[in-house]
């Protein structure tokens, strides 16, 4: 073999193993970033128009969040939360919209106090999309009811599916998992929007019984 093609087969060696480096390289990434961002993966195909322009976007997500500075709530922040949080819980058994809308302000104060820039929606959601464990396509849902909900285009299903998923995320929040990931925490926040709804319908159902109560057998009119 001459030195030429000697340097040739050498090159062609490289190059291939170039290739090679690069598409493990590519497939590693990949699986990593499906993994971290679960659904949020494939939002963001679906929004750039390709798998290689969301792994960069999400990449770019995940530099960003790491240069903020996320702090954890006190625990007298906690508690303020909590029982804000309750009386917006309380709140929905009459007036499910209003609890809504007032949920999604109550995240948004929260983001603000630990660190998290508002600027808008679709920034909240990009930068809260970044940590395991993340909830955000229960954030998007929500949102989304709480929109239909200023058009009177959503129902009273969708309102609650709704103040379960701000729940969701607002205990994420309240357990500064950036931080500490690993660690068991107490979820603080009561969960009983359902059982208060189903007290209401009872009540409801008790009152228009004792209002409008069913005629006796006797006291029925007898037709000829």
């Amino acid at each position: 073999m001459t030195p030429g093609a000697i340097i040739g087969v050498i090159v062609a060696i490289v190059v291939l193993g170039a290739i090679t480096w690069y598409l493990v390289t590519r497939q590693r990434r990949t699986e990593a970033l499906r993994e971290q961002y679960g659904p949020e993966y494939g939002q963001a195909v679906r929004q750039t128009g390709s798998a290689r322009r969301a792994e960069d976007e999400l990449i770019k997500r995940k530099e960003r969040v790491e240069a903020l500075d996320i702090q954890p709530l006190s625990a007298d922040q906690r508690a303020q939360f909590t029982t804000e949080w309750r009386r917006v819980q309380v709140m929905f058994v009459d007036d499910p919209g209003g609890a809504v809308n007032i949920a999604d302000g109550l995240v948004e104060e929260v983001m603000k106090v630990r660190g998290y820039p508002v600027s808008d929606f679709d920034q909240r959601a990009a930068d809260l999309s970044v940590h395991p464990a993340r909830v955000v396509e229960k954030y998007r849902a929500a949102r989304d009811v709480a929109e239909r909900h200023r058009r009177r285009a959503a129902t009273t299903e969708d309102l609650r599916k709704a103040i379960v998923y701000y729940r969701v995320l607002f205990e994420d929040l309240l357990e500064d998992r950036e931080n500490a990931a690993d660690r068991p925490v107490d979820r603080p926040v009561d969960r009983q929007v359902e059982r208060d709804i189903a007290v209401r319908d009872e009540a409801r159902a008790e009152a228009a019984a004792t209002t409008n109560p069913r005629p006796r057998r006797g006291e029925r009119d007898v037709r000829p």
